[in-house]
């Protein structure tokens, strides 16, 4: 029997899993699907700390930004790029405002570096001209978010002198076992499967798991499309490049559709292109006006990016929560269940932090933050 259950073998997932092996815990992951086989699989690998204001979820991410880097040494093989991020302002006004964010993060340990107008081509020198200038933040960085998830199960599956770890895909979680009110467990539709306690990781799906242990967290799907350009023969984009308007977006309550220009490029020599956000169901219909936009805005930002062909765009669901928080901790309604999900569109660059808090908790230890703003029970009725 293992000692923990962990449901979602997404990067969020594969970091509780490692973690907790790492912790000396007996883990066992399951997934309906293959490994990475939802949202993981669709994220750009976004690590940024450019786009959170001061409060808990800047906190994480400060504390994910590290244990990338550590993974990144210790773990390897997952592509990561610490190319940093640079936010640009259309107007002077833009400029102000991204400055003053900028400057309050700072106290919190945000790196950044304001750049001038005139400055912009040093760092990016195919970005169209005309800009008001930007912010630089160099803690930003970029991961393959696949090969993450596939390496951090397989590193955690191999001999630490420690926890054990087992994945098995293809297995659907049904319901939970219980002795009294504490979920001892999950009932799938391969068998029941007995453990100390159960971790749910199950992404945009976590609201639904949450319900069939009579529990609810509010996690919505929010659907975003990303264009990928064919391999350029030489690098194009030097960072991972936004406007503003994305950190207003990704803020945003909105149920409708918003969009907001985001480039980087990868390795492999192709340019991502982002970012939309709706709140359109588990829709994954293609678009093709918003793909179309974000093709323009991207070659309004860059504009040597016009005669470049799109080889392909897939879209994603962010696992979204009304307040913008994850959800991370033990469920106080139903004991021995714990909650790792809601991350939004930042869950692979939270993913490390999640996983490491989630570990200490099922561990016994006193967990590195004060989970308090990501408790599960936190959401009134009035939510959706």
């Amino acid at each position: 029997m293992p000692d923990i259950v962990v449901v979602g073998a997404g990067i969020v997932g594969a970091a509780c899993a490692y973690h907790a092996a790492r912790a000396g815990l007996d883990v066992e992951v399951v997934d309906r699907g293959p490994v990475a086989g939802g949202t993981t699989g669709a994220g750009e690998g976004n690590v940024l700390v450019s786009d959170k204001e001061p409060g808990p979820e800047l906190d994480l991410a400060l504390l994910s930004n590290r244990l990338w880097r550590d993974l990144a040494d210790h773990v390897g093989g997952f592509e990561f790029e610490a190319k940093g991020g640079l936010v640009v302002a259309e107007t002077a006004e833009t400029l102000r405002g991204l400055t003053a964010a900028a400057a309050l993060t700072g106290k919190r340990g945000v790196e950044h570096v304001t750049v001038t107008a005139d400055e912009l081509s040093d760092y990016e020198p195919h970005l169209a001209e005309g800009l008001a200038g930007g912010v630089l933040y160099p803690q930003d960085a970029q991961v393959q978010p696949m090969l993450a998830a596939a390496r951090l199960l397989r590193r955690g599956a191999g001999s630490f002198g420690a926890g054990a770890l087992a994945v098995r895909t293809g297995v659907t979680v049904t319901g939970f076992l219980r002795d009294g009110d504490r979920v001892t467990g999950v009932r799938t539709d391969r068998g029941d499967i007995l453990a100390g306690a159960v971790v749910n990781a199950a992404g945009t799906w976590g609201g639904e798991l949450a319900a069939l242990a009579g529990v609810r967290v509010p996690v919505l799907p929010r659907r975003g499309f990303v264009l990928v350009t064919e391999p350029l023969d030489r690098p194009l984009v030097r960072h991972k490049v936004y406007t503003a308007a994305y950190v207003t977006a990704v803020a945003s309550d909105s149920a409708g559709l918003e969009t907001s220009a985001v480039v980087e490029g990868t390795p492999a020599g192709t340019v991502l292109i982002g970012a939309s956000r709706e709140r359109a169901g588990f829709d994954r219909a293609l678009s093709v006006p918003v793909l179309g936009r974000l093709a323009a805005q991207a070659v309004a930002l860059f504009p040597a990016l016009a005669g470049r062909r799109v080889i392909r765009a897939y879209c994603g669901f962010r696992p979204y929560c009304p307040d913008h928080l994850p959800v991370i901790g033990e469920d106080p309604r139903a004991p021995g269940l714990y909650h790792a999900c809601g991350h939004e569109g930042a869950g692979i660059g939270l993913a490390p932090a999640t996983g490491h808090l989630i570990a200490q908790l099922l561990a016994g230890h006193r967990p590195d933050l004060d989970l308090a703003p990501f408790r599960p029970d936190r959401f009134g009725e009035e939510h959706p």
